[in-house]
């Protein structure tokens, strides 16, 4: 099956650790999903040969692009106050149209495959697949979908899915301008669930992996994604404690066992 399967990442100007997270997803990805899966990564926000730099060491065959533009259904709908970069998962929509397209935040990291993924590939009528997350954040699309946590740091799309259509369907029922994050995430996840629901991928499976209550502090069964790891700094304290600071503990304490569970050395310094 995994022949049948491309893999995109998704990533910006993000920091270190991110850069480092994305390193630890290629190789997950390849241990995980084997040698004929065929990866891609999408950049913003710098040139690709300077994400490639800053990544380091992953698998041949592991192509960098730089992003395209968002769908243009969207151009009526992203608002002046929208945070620069929050619809580039969708720039371009599609990287393997024609075949099975599973798309990773590149601070998602998988080292096997959660059994949603299976589920989704071997289905004779194909549906789209996305994460749980453990809190609803799906912005102005809440009451317009299943009442679910959903997450976009895992989605993906059977061949020849029309996204951008998709999307259009959504907003033509609720033309509504995307605001934040969330606004493009509901939107995405109503997009997904239209006419079958799609299959998700538990945070069992996939933890959501930071030290802030509700998300989770360990790792899950097959992955984990370490949402907050991209930004350099994070304007606020938790428990009296600088934000960052806690996700760096968050990502030190498990560094050592992700590099062994993606196959690759422990680093010196871990």
């Amino acid at each position: 099956m995994t022949e049948k399967l491309g893999i995109r990442w998704t990533v910006g100007d993000v920091s270190q650790r991110g850069f480092e997270a994305l390193r630890l997803s290629l190789w997950g990805a390849h241990l995980a999903f084997g040698d004929e899966i065929r990866m891609a990564v999408v950049v913003n926000s710098l040139p690709p040969e300077e994400a490639k730099r800053r990544t380091g060491d992953v698998p041949r065959g592991v192509v960098w692009l730089a992003a395209g533009e968002p769908p243009g259904v969207l151009a009526d709908f992203l608002d002046e106050e929208m945070a620069e970069g929050v619809a580039w998962k969708l720039a371009p929509p599609r990287v393997f149209p024609d075949i099975h397209e599973l798309s990773l935040d590149n601070d998602c990291i998988l080292w096997s495959v959660p059994p949603a993924i299976f589920a989704w590939m071997e289905e004779e009528a194909p549906r789209c697949l996305i994460a749980a997350d453990v809190t609803l954040a799906l912005g102005a699309f809440t009451e317009f979908t299943r009442p679910e946590p959903r997450n976009t740091g895992i989605r993906g799309l059977p061949p020849h899915h029309d996204l951008p259509a998709a999307l259009e369907r959504v907003l033509r029922e609720h033309p509504v301008k995307l605001r934040s994050e969330l606004d493009e995430q509901g939107l995405q996840a109503a997009a997904f669930d239209l006419d079958r629901p799609a299959h998700i991928v538990s945070t069992d499976d996939v933890s959501i992996c930071s030290p802030f209550w509700p998300h989770q502090p360990d790792l899950g069964r097959h992955g984990a994604h370490f949402v907050g790891l991209n930004a350099r700094r994070l304007p606020w304290t938790y428990y009296r404690r600088p934000a960052s600071e806690c996700v760096a503990e968050n990502w030190e304490r498990h560094r050592p066992e992700l590099y062994r569970r993606v196959g690759l050395k422990v680093p010196e310094d871990a």
